[in-house]
């Protein structure tokens, strides 16, 4: 089978506006949601998922109206994320970076570029990526090189963490030039040269497909490559906006932990001795603890929206100031979303009991999916920016991980 029978570009449909968005996505998610214990425990690939995801559009919601896209809100985008991650966060993580990607081409792309590159995504293109290393010194060090050949480049390198690489039609590569500019090269997955390992083991978000890429001697041409160091070196959304997608994962995930608790104590838990009840649903330190577990995730998501709305003011207009009130408002969503997805993940268990940790459930995945993806950045990082924002008006760095 020819790389190209393995990853088809799918017909896909245009989503003209957010609320037809968020229908959609509340549509697909049931579908997604049914199978998604049996995806993780077994690590079944969801290439079929993937492929009615791509169907439904929302892999272009972000396109601007102006290339023919909805052009949804970052409001609506983080919303949709929330959704089909609240149905199986693998599926929600999936298409971050293709979202990110698209940013990085609204931000620094030529039109030429936007028009042909948008024009994918909208037909159904999903664009993975091949951003992180391991190895280096730090988690923003990059080796990977870009060589000048001819009228083009070749690409020299391996990367890690490459979610969505292993279903995707373009592989989005961080590489750096040999004047040290740093460049996100949009390569087509069928570059010769170019081999997507699937060899990630984490024990969170298994079915991603966060694994390698290695790039031997791999072409690409000057009109694929998008500058990515100038997104940083100038007041622009690219930062926060990729931290409120991780934001809207880890809400998702919460979610799904806490319905999924409420549905197992109702359905199949046993009161403690001592409560005097004869529910598990009526005892009334369970009843408290979950009064808690609500509060703080309707508390995050609450969070997530102001966040979304702050991001949409500085994406209109893009300032020194509007993107440091974006990049604080998405670190205090994304430390309320850590939070609550941890607590949520745990707490699913100490008020369902025992029962709860049959494998047969595989209700540990909600756990387990918050605790590896909030491992992307240090949510502690994030209080420290917040409070010398707060205290001492220091604006946080511009970058992707703040």
């Amino acid at each position: 089978m020819t790389i190209a029978q393995k990853h088809p570009i799918p017909a896909a449909a245009i989503i003209r506006d957010d609320v037809e968005a968020l229908d959609v996505a509340r549509r697909i998610a049931v579908e997604f949601r049914r199978g998604a214990a049996v995806r993780d425990c077994n690590r079944r690939l969801p290439h079929a998922e993937l492929e009615d995801f791509s169907r439904s559009g929302l892999w272009g919601i972000s396109v601007p109206k102006k290339f023919g896209g909805a052009g949804v809100s970052r409001v609506t985008l983080a919303r949709v994320m929330a959704i089909i991650s609240a149905a199986d966060s693998s599926l929600g993580q999936i298409p971050q970076n293709h979202f990110y990607a698209l940013e990085v081409l609204r931000v620094n792309g030529s039109k030429t570029q936007q028009r042909r590159l948008f024009a994918a995504a909208l037909a159904g293109e999903r664009f993975g990526n091949a951003l992180a290393e391991l190895g280096t010194r730090t988690a923003n060090d990059r080796t990977t090189r870009l060589a000048k050949e001819g009228a083009g480049y070749r690409i020299h390198g391996r990367k890690f963490y490459c979610t969505g690489a292993l279903y995707a039609q373009r592989v989005p590569t961080l590489v750096v030039a040999e004047d040290g500019h740093q460049y996100l090269a949009y390569v087509s997955r069928n570059a010769p040269g170019l081999v997507v390992i699937d060899d990630w083991s984490g024990f969170g978000q298994r079915t991603t497909g966060s694994g390698s890429v290695v790039f031997e001697n791999v072409p690409v041409r000057t009109e694929d490559l998008v500058s990515f160091q100038a997104a940083f070196e100038r007041p622009t959304t690219v930062g926060p906006f990729a931290q409120i997608l991780h934001a809207a994962i880890d809400a998702g995930i919460a979610r799904a932990a806490l319905e999924d608790a409420l549905a197992f104590v109702r359905e199949r838990s046993r009161p403690w001795i001592d409560s005097g009840v004869d529910k598990a649903s009526d005892d009334p330190l369970t009843i408290h603890e979950f009064g808690r577990l609500a509060i703080r995730l309707h508390a995050a998501e609450a969070i997530l929206e102001r966040a979304g709305r702050i991001l949409d003011v500085a994406t209109a207009e893009p300032t020194a100031e509007t993107v440091a009130a974006a990049s604080i408002a998405v670190a205090e969503a994304r430390a309320l979303t850590t939070e609550i997805s941890l607590s949520a993940g745990s707490k699913l268990f100490e008020l369902s009991g025992t029962r709860a940790s049959l494998s047969e459930h595989n209700l540990d995945r909600h756990w387990r999916n918050a605790r590896v993806h909030t491992l992307h950045d240090p949510v502690r990082w994030k209080y420290h920016a917040v409070g010398n924002y707060y205290l001492n008006g220091q604006l946080p760095p511009r970058r992707g991980t703040i």
